[in-house]
């Protein structure tokens, strides 16, 4: 009797280690649908070397689940009809994580039509991992349960962005200068509210909005900021977009300066060169001085590709895919959802929430200003001896907003 208890039990232990690492060696296939061509191609060709440089660190004995990531990349173009083409051939090969994040136009129509996939295709769902698209209104009016985003939002990045300019007493005119889609919309909407809740005595001296990865010559929206009078300038602008703006501005001999959000972005550094030094400000999660951990994955990741990391939102994805994972015992999107709603998890820059309510991840947030490399700040960006160097860190509850999101759960 003896014997059968302990065999008994031996077989339900081993049934319960075999439960507890079913995923272990199973290869995790991600779909990333981003540019590679046109204007915006060198920013997605960095973003998916980022994914298959971390998708090895992270395979294996790198995340508890001990699971393999695999990246698929596939072109759209910056088009939302070429990436739903492109989200089609993805599950047609049978993939049930995607990821993008250049362009909130294409993510509104992904996070559609991953929904209605999902609703007509039960037991094939499909996971949406959003690294950079920052529409506010996807954890809020327009909040999924298969979306879940790694980035700050609009209103997050704003939120700090005039927190700090709030003791900027040098900053008395602000030109908005946006792309006009969702994003670059949303942008000026925020810096409008915020600047007259906390600057009330900010004036708004001239706004633009400009075709996005269009424009090629930015020369006359210089002359326009330079007319108006403005001391500063907010953007949301980014890649070629950007690059080309601060490219005009010190070619035009405009001195004021930029509050930015992808300054650290490939081709814009260099467009920066000295002759923007303390002049233009970033806000993002994380920079290129963080040092630690992160600063060894930058250094191997600048020897191998002779580019610079930027996209640290690929981190916090494989992180919370591991963990989310090896907790539901399950690489199946069902199961692993439910696991990354309210997940808490260590990384680079601190202990992060994704938030249950609206599947925005809750962060800090660094303000950080173009200036020479130095011993404090050593990284050179794009080898131009120049960096984005530490201002001032928001802890997550400053930066973080509140949310609208009325979650329907399957």
């Amino acid at each position: 009797m003896r014997t059968t208890v302990r065999i008994v039990t031996a077989a339900a232990m081993l049934a319960f280690a075999g439960a507890a690492f079913a995923q272990k060696g199973e290869t995790v296939r991600i779909a990333w649908i981003d540019p590679l061509s046109g204007l915006m191609g060198p920013v997605g060709n960095n973003q998916v070397r980022s994914f298959q440089f971390f998708g090895e660190k992270f395979s294996g004995a790198g995340n508890p689940a001990g699971v393999k990531f695999e990246v698929l990349a596939l072109d759209n173009k910056l088009s939302p009809a070429e990436s739903l083409n492109q989200l089609k051939a993805a599950l047609d090969q049978g993939v049930r994580y995607i990821t993008q994040g250049n362009g909130s136009s294409v993510a509104g129509a992904l996070i559609d039509a991953v929904a209605k996939h999902n609703e007509r295709n039960p037991g094939k769902e499909v996971i949406f991992l959003n690294h950079s698209a920052v529409d506010p209104d996807f954890t809020n009016s327009k909040c999924n349960y298969w979306h879940f985003r790694f980035d700050a939002d609009t209103s997050m990045k704003m939120e700090a962005i005039t927190t700090f300019m709030k003791d900027q007493k040098d900053v008395k005119n602000v030109y908005l200068l946006n792309q006009n889609y969702s994003h670059g919309h949303q942008v000026a909407k925020y810096a409008k509210e915020l600047l007259a809740l906390k600057r009330p005595d900010v004036k708004i001296v001239g706004e633009d909005l400009h075709p996005l990865a269009q424009v090629r010559d930015f020369a006359p929206y210089i002359a326009k900021i330079k007319a108006s009078g403005a001391d500063t300038v907010i953007t949301g602008n980014w890649g070629s977009d950007l690059a080309l703006l601060i490219k005009a501005a010190n070619e035009g001999g405009y001195t004021g300066k930029f509050y930015t959000y992808y300054t650290g972005v490939t081709g814009t550094p260099t467009a920066l060169g000295q002759g923007s030094a303390g002049r233009v400000f970033q806000v993002a999660y994380n920079h290129y001085n963080m040092g630690g951990e992160m600063g060894k994955w930058q250094s191997e990741f600048q020897a191998k590709f002779k580019d610079d990391f930027y996209t640290g939102s690929v981190i916090h994805i494989y992180k919370a895919l591991g963990e989310a994972m090896a907790k539901a015992k399950s690489t199946d999107p069902v199961k692993v959802a439910k696991e990354l709603e309210g997940l808490k998890f260590k990384t680079y820059n601190g202990e992060v929430e994704m938030r249950k309510t609206d599947h925005q991840l809750q962060q800090p947030l660094y303000m950080t200003v173009w200036q020479k490399a130095d011993k404090k700040f050593p990284y050179s960006v794009e080898n131009t001896g120049m960096t984005l160097a530490l201002v001032k860190e928001f802890p997550s509850f400053v930066s973080s907003t509140p949310t609208s999101c009325q979650m329907k759960r399957p």
